[in-house]
């Protein structure tokens, strides 16, 4: 943004930016002029005039309109050529949330975060940390078929973390991991053993991947978050159930990052104690059984 340049400059930056736009779109004065309906001679004349004196706002916006850039651009008020709109539709995309999570999409952006840390706010307990019978449990009955391929897919994105050079911070509400461990809630119906399988699993991928899987809970009486993850500064993605909401300008990505570093820093349980809780929770549930 170039907000306190002065008259004379911007009107010598006006003719600069504008013929620069006609020359990458090709277009030529008596093109341009047809398309803002004015002569030719105004068009040269905004080419090659001198002075600190702009063209009007209608011309500004014609010729902004005719070359595909923002009249703000042209008037050096930003650095963005783009218009308001093309710069929305480039921030923010919507994408299909398959419930089975088979979508090529979410790989691929786990994939070019190569090398950066990704935050993630699950909806539940993540599914490339689940085990097979959990997913099972989980997909098959609103699927209304097998589950295979919401398991190859979680399996697909557990070899890539644990090859990747990511590392990968989640964090969950405190009440998601205690509604999983006594079958409450969302995971009502899911048997005792097929619980305390998958915590032993969690205690085995975490002291596997520590300390590239960190792992926090926070109190949702203080804090809360929408499922959303965040790869690294390119990219933030809320799943907002039927769809994601793909937020790439930098902005809102700080902004989000922002948001999960407290949910990290105000975490009740982090991640160094996050196992010792997973194995005080199996000892209370093994122990109300007996």
């Amino acid at each position: 943004m170039q907000d306190n340049i002065d008259k004379r400059d911007r009107a010598a930056q006006f003719r600069l930016r504008l013929a620069r736009a006609m020359e990458e779109r090709q277009i030529s004065q008596s093109a341009l002029a047809r398309s803002i309906g004015v002569d030719r001679s105004t068009v040269s004349q905004l080419l090659t005039g001198a002075g600190a004196r702009l063209p009007n706002a209608h011309v500004v916006g014609s010729c902004a309109s005719a070359l595909g850039v923002s009249a703000d651009w042209l008037l050096s008020l930003s650095d963005r050529p783009e218009s308001a709109a093309e710069l929305l539709a480039s921030s923010l995309t919507m994408a299909e949330a398959p419930r089975a999570l088979v979508d090529e999409r979410i790989f691929e952006w786990h994939q070019q975060a190569a090398g950066y840390k990704i935050r993630y706010v699950p909806a539940t307990l993540p599914d490339m940390l689940k085990t097979r019978a959990v997913l099972e449990w989980e997909y098959a009955p609103h699927l209304g078929r097998t589950a295979d391929q919401a398991i190859g897919a979680s399996a697909d994105r557990l070899t890539w973390m644990r090859s990747a050079q990511s590392d990968y911070e989640i964090a969950m509400p405190l009440f998601e991991i205690h509604s999983f461990a006594h079958g409450t809630g969302y995971y009502e119906g899911l048997s005792l053993d097929n619980r305390l399988a998958q915590i032993d699993h969690l205690l085995d991928l975490c002291e596997q991947l520590y300390p590239r899987l960190r792992i926090y809970l926070f109190d949702a009486k203080r804090l809360y978050s929408a499922p959303v993850t965040i790869f690294g500064p390119l990219l933030c993605v809320f799943y907002a159930g039927s769809h994601y909401m793909a937020f790439r300008d930098r902005d809102r990505i700080e902004v989000f990052t922002r948001h999960f570093d407290t949910l990290v820093r105000e975490a009740d349980m982090t991640a160094r104690d996050f196992s010792e809780h997973l194995r005080q929770l199996r000892s209370a549930i093994t122990s109300a059984t007996e």
